[in-house]
């Protein structure tokens, strides 16, 4: 889930879309750009929390 000044919204890592919720247009830009760069890695995450194993970090968009 994805918060921005009391916006809320759940992106999907596969389509990289928006699945339920809303954010500013800009915000959401940079998200939705961020998650195709990191997709990869977010989907190995995804992986390791479902087992509860501990997650790796992923470097911010800059």
């Amino acid at each position: 889930m994805q918060r921005y000044n009391g916006h809320k919204a759940i992106v999907e890592i596969d389509g990289v879309r928006v699945i339920k919720g809303a954010l500013p247009s800009k915000q959401l830009k940079l998200i939705l750009a961020w998650c195709v760069l990191h997709q990869d890695e977010l989907m190995q995450n995804w992986e390791l929390s479902k087992d509860g194993k501990p997650m790796n970090r992923i470097n911010p968009l800059i």
